[in-house]
């Protein structure tokens, strides 16, 4: 019998403590920089769509979104958690209309307090933000924050063999250390039609060998429209909004903007 007591309660906790944060955290078997450029435009087209955005470097290399966008150096969040300095002195504001933060900068936690601190000040910041993108890594063990674990989860994948085969096994160690749950799936350099052979094949794999549902997030196609606008330091929707990558951002911002992948059917 459920306690009704408690349920009131938690209600009201719930209510008190307002919306929860939209958290994404993105993962990728493509290099590196697909996935930087990936975010920056995903961000931009978030925000020139009215949404409030925040990118959170939670990479532990050196090759994150804040590298990316120049915006590596200065304090982190865990200086934040080691009362170095406060939350306004870690946030960057970038051009393309979106904060960035580091969380780490590669340094490792010491030990379960200081663990906490980084999930609160990760809480706090997130809590006074519309959407949170997290750019980030998963080595089969645990994410810097626990709450990444429970985000949204998005795996970027191309259409080559070994993205594929790399996107896939980053499933399979997400489920075994999360449990069976869906992850979203988000093909970049493909046509439209490639990308969703990627998808059906991978959805067949996993459905059947590890009984996990994927959810399609949709595509973006090779378009050098992007590398012309990341030379010029700018988003591609900004830069030229008429290219097909555009398009497809701004149709990628729509689907996420709209609510939890978790809601989304195949």
């Amino acid at each position: 019998m459920a306690n009704f007591d408690f349920d009131q309660a938690e209600g009201l906790r719930r209510m008190l403590a307002g919306p929860r944060p939209r958290i994404i955290t993105f993962l990728s078997a493509t290099p590196q920089d697909d996935k930087g450029a990936m975010l920056v435009n995903l961000g931009a087209s978030l925000s020139q769509a009215g949404n409030d955005v925040l990118l959170v470097d939670a990479c532990a290399s050196a090759h994150g979104v804040a590298s990316r966008l120049g915006l590596d150096g200065g304090a982190s969040l865990l200086d934040v958690a080691r009362q170095r300095c406060g939350l306004n002195q870690v946030l960057h504001a970038a051009p393309q209309g979106f904060n960035v933060v580091q969380m780490t900068q590669g340094e490792g936690r010491r030990g379960p307090d200081e663990g906490r601190r980084l999930a609160k000040a990760f809480d706090v910041l997130a809590r006074q933000t519309g959407i949170v993108l997290v750019d980030g890594e998963f080595d089969g063990q645990a994410f810097p924050v626990p709450v990444m674990a429970s985000s949204e989860i998005v795996v970027q994948v191309s259409n080559s063999a070994t993205s594929i085969k790399n996107a896939y096994m980053m499933v399979k160690r997400l489920n075994h250390e999360l449990g069976r749950r869906p992850f979203g799936i988000l093909v970049t350099g493909a046509s439209e039609a490639e990308a969703r052979v990627v998808y059906d094949n991978m959805a067949h794999a996993a459905s059947r060998y590890l009984a996990v549902n994927l959810v399609s997030m949709g595509s973006v196609p090779a378009d050098e429209y992007l590398q012309r606008a990341a030379r010029l330091g700018r988003a591609v929707v900004d830069a030229f909004p008429l290219a097909g990558a555009s398009v497809a951002f701004r149709q990628l911002a729509g689907r996420f903007a709209m609510g939890s992948c978790n809601h989304f059917r195949a």
